[in-house]
């Protein structure tokens, strides 16, 4: 036993302390307790006189309400929202009158008594940091200096923090309470001696993974931080693909990618009006510096954000040679994908004599969603469709367009003139479709060809999928990083666990090897051809003819 605990005892209370006059001080009064009746609670609800607007981030005060009104969730603006941010409004409840308190506001905070509002007004460095009171007509505000501020830190300290955080957020929103079977306490420790060994961020970002990797599933990722990263040179690329011919000594232009000049995205610069530049055309030179078989066109073409001009030929000789300028891009990823899809688009018309449509969607988010707008409207009196989802990145759209490809055919209308009806709905496709998968098929890209099966629209062609489709959300950390904790996975219409770690397996599996690749051949696409112009022989679509003028004078 050790010693045993000191005794004290209590001090001698003091004499009385009496107010001026010899008044004793009133005691401090107890909040109120509030007591809520709540029947009959739904009918007393007033509405607030707000016209109906995007409205968020309701703070109450004493006499007043302070919210958001925000710009229109646009699906494809950055964060879904246009420029502008939102703007701080407060309702005065006694005089049942809202105003402005700041405009473009990209967030604000209340005060611990809710007297004081600090808001960040503007973007970039014109951002700044703005006090005032929480009451209409705010008679004081002031910009917060934020000149001399900074962050004294030690590294190692928030290297912990920031390994304690992503296992408690682990630990209180993964999707299952049992952590896979796992004894998560048991992994934290295990891990945790690992820190002392931490020198650098990108240190910390593999401690993190091999931790949460224990868990085993897809949908787990770390990254970001205090990692600084050299900037990457600006290249002006011209949207074509160059190839040496050895014997010339000299670069060609061996293939000018198509464009949709009218979609920025899309812009091809050799292929805009005015440029004349061909397939096959030798590259003598690019802004007056000549180039030769023992240098590379990107090294010229190193930051050129400017228009560049090249000097081309048909032949590898400066006699003869054409300038040409274009507007370069910095990446030909677009371009690329644009290729592809014309191709395969092309190939599906020449196989199927032009019955069969073809759309490929990306991924399920906003590009997806835009791709499969601009292609699938136009093609939906096609008598089949191909339903292209390889090397889908996922995202959450997938209700959205499954919704769009299920409806069925009510009815039709016929006018007064021409023979071919408009559809009820109007924009529903009637004929047969096929779905091809790979191995690349990912997240909402997996949950899009299980339902497209399970809906009854038509067979899956090519690989299994990914197979990862327990979701969730980014959750920002101190040091700037993030860590992606999966929330919630995907169930069957009878409540089993589906698709993550196994994917989604085709009816009919497909290679695509190299060399029939390389042969120009897309043997999935084919094989998905083969079999939409199968279905239309064994059960054709087609949308009823015009019926007799009905007679009604009988």
């Amino acid at each position: 036993m050790g010693a045993a605990a000191e005794k004290t005892t209590p001090e001698k209370a003091g004499p009385e302390k009496k107010e001026e006059g010899g008044k004793k001080p009133e005691a401090a009064k107890a909040p109120a307790a509030v007591r809520i009746d709540f029947d009959g609670f739904e009918q007393r609800g007033v509405r607030v006189p707000v016209p109906a607007d995007n409205l968020g981030g309701l703070e109450a005060v004493k006499g007043f309400l302070l919210y958001n009104k925000n710009q229109p969730f646009v699906y494809g603006e950055v964060n879904g929202r246009r420029p502008g941010g939102s703007s701080l409004w407060i309702f005065d409840l006694k005089k049942r009158q809202e105003s402005e308190l700041l405009p473009e506001v990209q967030g604000w905070t209340l005060s611990q008594d809710g007297s004081k509002v600090l808001a960040r007004t503007g973007q970039g460095p014109a951002a700044s940091y703005q006090l005032l009171d929480a009451k209409p007509k705010a008679a004081e505000k002031k910009t917060v200096s934020t000149k001399d501020l900074y962050v004294d830190r030690i590294p190692a300290e928030e290297w912990r923090e920031v390994y304690d955080e992503t296992w408690r957020r682990f630990r209180d929103f993964f999707y299952v309470k049992n952590m896979h079977g796992y004894d998560w306490k048991a992994l934290g420790e295990q891990y945790r001696p690992w820190l002392q060994h931490v020198t650098h961020r990108s240190d910390l970002t593999y401690v993190l993974t091999e931790l949460i990797s224990e868990l085993n599933i897809g949908h787990t990722y770390t990254e970001g931080g205090d990692q600084f990263l050299p900037e990457r040179a600006k290249v002006g690329l011209p949207g074509a693909r160059f190839e040496l011919d050895e014997k010339a000594g000299r670069y060609k232009l061996a293939r000018i990618y198509r464009g949709h000049n009218e979609e920025p995205k899309y812009r091809s610069p050799l292929t805009e009006p005015g440029v004349d530049a061909r397939e096959g055309d030798y590259i003598l030179a690019i802004d007056g510096a000549e180039l030769k078989a023992d240098d590379s066109p990107y090294r010229l073409l190193r930051n050129k954000t400017f228009p560049v001009t090249l000097t081309l030929n048909a032949k590898p000789s400066l006699e003869g040679a054409r300038q040409v300028t274009y507007q370069p891009i910095q990446s030909e990823a677009s371009l690329r994908y644009l290729d592809f899809v014309l191709r395969s688009k092309e190939t599906v018309d020449k196989l199927s004599g032009g019955k069969v449509g073809y759309l490929h969607i990306p991924d399920m988010g906003a590009p997806g969603l835009y791709e499969f707008i601009k292609w699938y409207y136009p093609q939906i009196r096609k008598e089949g469709l191909v339903v292209d989802v390889r090397a889908n990145g996922g995202g959450n759209i997938s209700q959205m367009i499954l919704g769009r490809l299920g409806k069925k055919l009510l009815g039709t209308r016929f006018g007064y003139s021409g023979e071919h009806p408009t559809t009820y709905p109007s924009t529903v496709f009637h004929g047969p479709m096929v779905a091809l998968t790979s191995e690349t098929s990912a997240s909402d890209g997996d949950i899009f060809p299980y339902h497209f099966r399970f809906a009854g629209l038509g067979p899956l062609i090519g690989k299994r999928t990914w197979g990862g489709v327990v979701g969730g959300g980014n959750s920002p950390l101190i040091d700037g990083g993030s860590v992606f904790v999966p929330q919630s996975g995907t169930n069957a219409p009878t409540g089993e666990w589906i698709i993550e770690g196994q994917g989604v397996a085709p009816d009919i599996e497909v290679e695509n090897d190299p060399a029939s690749l390389l042969e120009g051949h897309d043997r999935q696409l084919e094989r998905g051809v083969q079999e939409v112009l199968k279905r239309m022989v064994e059960k054709p679509m087609h949308l009823p003819k015009r019926p007799a003028d009905p007679v009604k004078t009988k």
